[in-house]
């Protein structure tokens, strides 16, 4: 069992993950980064692939894949940051999030097995077709014990959601809206609903919402309605504001949703 699946398993449920773009502030800001991550308590980690044309992204995300990519920013080096900070935080789930070019360009294959030997848990690709998926994305993700987290919103069929909770493994990310990433100061009574629904579907795998959590408001209505949270643009925000200093980022994060550390 890999380690995303022991902390789903372990702890289930208030769970925190944080999302990032790799090389960004500055290409060799990816492993200080995850460091701080792990310091301040968080329970697992996205690691955002750079694309050029990141389509569920909002502004803030885009913005700094480019300035990721124009520091040289590769897949390679993602990976070798990945093994990096695998040695010095042993236990916390990684994921990669990416988009389906950079991998084919990469080899499915060649990027399953570099992946799992850097110490990568599990994989999110936004733009990946379900079908795909199946045809040529799962006897790899069998193979080397890494999950491919599918996405639904809003508009997702119950149909398409039971697939997807019978063919994946790891969690199943909610996204919050049918719009790009983004903050928020709160969920509308129609997204609560869809949140209710989904948890009257009685899946077998746990889910984490995601797209517009900045408060204590939003963290607390995305873990009231599934087993956790996922920010993403908020805390790409806060490294901004933090003048290049990975802890003081984190600590801001924490503190404006209302987390201890």
């Amino acid at each position: 069992m890999n380690r995303l699946n022991i902390l789903l398993k372990n702890k289930g449920q208030d769970l925190l993950s944080i999302f990032f773009t790799a090389g960004y502030p500055q290409l060799e800001d990816t492993v200080p980064i995850i460091k701080a991550l792990a310091k301040g308590g968080v329970d697992l980690v996205e690691i955002g692939i750079p694309f050029s044309d990141p389509i569920a992204d909002g502004p803030v995300i885009q913005a700094s894949s480019a300035i990721a990519l124009k520091n040289g920013i590769t897949l390679k080096k993602i990976l070798s940051q990945v093994a990096e900070a695998r040695k010095e935080v042993p236990d916390m789930p990684f994921i990669l999030m990416g988009y389906l070019n950079p991998i084919m360009k990469y080899g499915i294959q060649s990027f399953f097995k570099d992946a799992h030997e850097a110490g990568v848990d599990a994989l999110i690709i936004p733009d990946l077709p379900f079908n795909d998926y199946m045809r040529d994305f799962k006897s790899y993700s069998s193979l080397y014990d890494l999950p491919v987290i599918m996405l639904i919103t809003p508009e997702t069929s119950e149909e398409r959601i039971h697939l997807i909770d019978d063919h994946c493994d790891g969690f199943i990310y909610m996204v919050s809206a049918a719009s790009t990433t983004g903050a928020k100061d709160r969920y509308t009574p129609e997204q609560l609903d869809y949140f209710r629904r989904i948890n009257s579907m009685n899946l077998k795998h746990p889910r984490l919402i995601g797209f517009g959590i900045s408060n204590p408001l939003t963290l607390s209505q995305a873990c009231d309605n599934a087993a956790g949270a996922i920010i993403g643009s908020h805390f790409i925000k806060c490294l901004d504001k933090s003048e290049n200093n990975p802890e003081k980022a984190v600590s801001m994060l924490l503190d404006s949703i209302g987390r201890t550390h």
